[in-house]
């Protein structure tokens, strides 16, 4: 495959991005790969990576977070490439206190930032959005800050089913257990420290339903 031989340090890399790839179902973050490898400086974990690319065993993306694809095993077989689903990354929402969404033009996220899963884990050819997750009110459901939650667009929920919920009244989000009782609606946190908001169902706009969850690193 190579002109010269991949370094042992390249060898590394290459091995805990298919390793990573295959545990988790998505490319690991510059970062990750620095931590795992002992490499502190990410210029010097972008250098191997472009090295990798030129000598074709993976594929990076600009402007795409987890954009590495590996196209190559380490021993050679080729690897498919139909099995990666992008996600589009729109914005955060709150695992916490409820708050107002930032405005698209925050600067936040760019335009044409996404994420990259395997089919395995995104079944189906859903039209999905992904949220970045802030605070802690989801935790007892393996939820943490920073983490990505994977949204279908749906207008309603079942009883107990993690949801993107608008309150109209106070032109804020959350992220929440959904509950129909009787004449109010109760969102649960996943967090035995808060107590659940309760809402009139006429002042709530369900956003999308939570179909999987992209830990990071903590």
């Amino acid at each position: 495959m190579a002109d010269k031989p991949l370094s042992e340090r390249q060898k590394a890399m290459l091995t805990y991005i298919e390793d990573f790839i295959t545990d988790s179902g998505f490319p690991p973050t510059i970062r990750e790969i620095g931590e795992a490898c002992n490499i502190p400086s990410t210029s010097v974990v972008n250098y191997n990576l472009n090295r990798l690319e030129r000598e074709g065993y993976i594929t990076r993306e600009d402007k795409v977070s987890r954009g590495i694809r590996l196209v190559t095993s380490l021993g050679g077989g080729s690897l498919d490439q139909n099995v990666v689903v992008r996600v589009p990354l729109l914005g955060r929402i709150m695992a916490g206190e409820p708050m107002p969404v930032p405005d698209n033009d925050s600067g936040v996220f760019g335009a044409d930032e996404t994420i990259e899963l395997t089919r395995d884990i995104v079944k189906g050819d859903a039209e999905l959005f992904a949220l970045e997750v802030q605070g802690d009110s989801m935790i007892d459901a393996m939820i943490s800050d920073g983490d990505i939650v994977i949204m279908k667009p749906q207008p309603t929920v079942n009883n107990g089913e993690m949801a993107a919920v608008w309150l109209e009244e106070k032109g804020e989000t959350t992220l929440k257990r959904f509950y129909l009782e009787g004449k109010k609606v109760r969102l649960q946190p996943e967090n035995s420290s808060m107590e659940p908001i309760f809402v009139d169902p006429s002042t709530v706009q369900i956003q999308g339903r939570v179909i999987a969850v992209v830990r990071q690193v903590h």
